[in-house]
């Protein structure tokens, strides 16, 4: 017997959805307090000096915290393709935007300090508070819109056609349910910045305005994780499968049906037990919210992270076992069970991971240990060449 059979394709389908979810949630757990540092830059730090110790916070790991960046596309692609082409097909632009501010971030790093003149050093901390900001409210957009359903739909061929040109798929996407979504994500990773400016930061006013900022983010971030809740509860149809669910059959989501109506969140009715993840989110935010007031800095920290898994899961687990549903052809939505690579690609995808992550992780995990400390105005003054 092939080695790769001794595990269903069913399994691995499973196995490779849990995994996207683990990068994703990697990504948002460590790049995350990357963009709301840059998002809280203008507002936490006035003189130059505050400036440069608030990006030196996030400077030494800000280029590693990318990995789960690149982990996660690469996931995408090799594991998932047909979600690959459907949705960068249809959020071509947004894609656009999100990479170039990503691609902005480095050079702003990198460039910000090299001249003393004021206007230059303004100039490239608007521009890293625009990278930080944009992607974090442009991934919460881009989940509003796949809750939704993306307008597209597949050919025979399996060819995905959306309506309209770029420019109208772009400010499609901005619809007011998903605009919250994005807020949520922004003030998510905002309270999430916050949370690490208190750990890496002394006592000080920096310091107590990131806790301002950061509490005051926590709080929106509840409400409007609750709101959109409710608005998913009473004005937003979910989707389901219909009839006979083949797991473990060929990538051809054509050969599903899928029908629209009833409320995504019908699912907790289902599996009570995944009411776990939107409880761990609002939990999270709301501790964050009382460590930030109280100056706590490690727990801070940890309750931030569990606010963000638990929302990114609350997603994945309210949609399961949907990726991307189709809003004019239900029957064209992508699932877990039928837009994956094959079977002996998902095998031997997993068999590189297994390997492979675990020395990344160990590899993080030294990297902050090594780098473990706070950042004060005197190693900025001291190290002013060697530090950004």
């Amino acid at each position: 017997m092939i080695l790769h059979e001794l595990m269903s394709y069913e399994l691995l389908r499973l196995i490779w959805w849990v995994l996207l979810g683990v990068l994703l949630i990697g990504f948002a757990l460590t790049d995350g307090f990357d963009m709301g540092v840059g998002a809280l830059l203008p507002f936490v730090a006035g003189s130059d000096v505050e400036r440069r110790v608030v990006i030196n916070t996030v400077g030494p790991v800000w280029e590693g915290n990318q990995v789960w960046f690149i982990l996660g596309g690469g996931a995408i692609f090799a594991a998932w393709p047909p979600l690959y082409a459907v949705s960068f097909s249809g959020f071509y632009l947004a894609m656009f935007l999100v990479l170039a501010a990503l691609i902005v971030r480095p050079v702003a790093f990198k460039y910000r300090s090299k001249r003393e003149g004021a206007a230059w050093r303004a100039r490239w901390d608007w521009a890293l508070f625009v990278s930080g900001a944009a992607p974090a409210l442009l991934f919460g957009v881009a989940v509003g819109n796949v809750m939704q359903g993306a307008p597209f739909r597949l050919t025979d061929d399996l060819h995905s056609i959306y309506e309209g040109g770029a420019l109208w798929k772009l400010l499609a996407l901005l619809d007011p349910f998903s605009l919250l979504a994005g807020a949520v994500s922004l003030a998510l990773l905002t309270m999430h910045g916050a949370a690490w400016l208190t750990l890496k930061l002394e006592d000080g006013a920096v310091r107590d305005r990131a806790r301002a900022y950061g509490s005051t983010a926590a709080l929106v971030a509840v409400g409007g994780y609750l709101l959109a809740g409710l608005w998913l509860a009473i004005g937003i149809d979910g989707y389901r499968l219909v009839g006979a669910v083949v797991t473990d059959g060929p990538s051809n989501p054509l050969h599903s049906e899928v029908a629209r109506g009833a409320s995504w969140l019908v699912a907790y009715a289902e599996r009570p037990w995944i009411a776990v993840a939107p409880a761990m989110g609002v939990a999270g935010a709301l501790l964050t919210f009382r460590g930030l007031r109280a100056g706590r800095e490690v727990t801070t920290l940890l309750a931030s992270k569990m606010a963000i898994l638990g929302v990114i899961a609350s997603v994945g687990l309210t949609m399961f076992p949907f990726i991307l549903p189709s809003s004019i052809d239900p029957r064209s939505s992508l699932t877990v069970w039928d837009s994956s690579s094959s079977h002996l690609t998902l095998f031997v995808m997993l068999v590189s991971t297994a390997i492979f992550l675990p020395l990344i992780l160990l590899y993080t995990a030294w990297v902050y240990r090594v780098l473990w400390g706070k950042v004060t105005e005197r190693d900025v003054v001291d190290n002013g060449h060697a530090l950004y």
